[in-house]
């Protein structure tokens, strides 16, 4: 398998891991994941900006974080049960493989919303062409879907779901902690997603 392909893989394995410590039928609930791509595409094109009677600056870093969401949620979409994720992987290759770009980053990720609400899909073409067009990287993918999903994961295990989670831990957002964290660590170690629940773990303040 080439890199790409093997860290599809990866993202896949690990969404599946999430999605059923969250629900273990999770395949059967009928999750709209569709509608939270293009939640979060409407969030994102805030942080982009689009009003055009007000001076607006895009926050490209969390543009990205957006993405990495929205990822999250594409990945679920191409989950079937049936399809190897070596398969799937292969097929997202080729699509990330070549952009869907419109005239700007604002009108591609319209795109991306647009086949979400009409056809309840994921469009990897045109995710692929916001990412093209913020200048994200199949590594900066990677490396933000892993952290962001170890964190997902450290959330769940530390009482997300209960309610009793804490998010803020010495004045800065868990975020802010994972992109610390991130920063400090070789992504492409094998162990990488532990290192960053270690990281997470040694400073949770519970």
């Amino acid at each position: 398998m080439s890199a790409n392909i093997t860290k599809l893989v990866v993202m896949l394995e690990m969404q599946n891991a999430m999605n059923t410590k969250v629900h273990e039928q999770w395949f059967s609930q009928g999750f709209e994941w569709y509608r939270a791509i293009w939640v979060e595409c409407a969030e994102m094109l805030d942080h982009y900006g689009w009003k055009w009677w007000k001076k607006q600056t895009p926050d490209t870093e969390q543009v990205i974080l957006e993405l990495v969401d929205i990822f999250h949620f594409g990945l679920s979409l191409r989950i079937d049960g049936e399809t190897s994720f070596e398969e799937l992987a292969k097929q997202l290759d080729k699509e990330l493989a070549a952009p869907s770009q419109a005239d700007d980053f604002k009108q591609t990720l319209e795109l991306l919303a647009a086949s979400a609400v009409a056809d309840k899909a994921f469009n990897a073409a045109a995710f692929a062409g916001c990412m093209t067009q913020i200048g994200m990287s199949i590594d900066d993918l990677y490396r933000g879907y892993v952290g962001k999903n170890t964190l997902n994961f450290f959330r769940q295990d530390h009482g997300y779901k209960e309610g009793t989670y804490i998010k803020e831990w010495d004045g800065k957002e868990d975020n802010e902690h994972l992109v610390e964290i991130v920063k400090s660590l070789d992504t492409e170690h094998p162990d990488f997603a532990k290192q960053v629940y270690s990281g997470l773990q040694a400073r949770y303040p519970v």
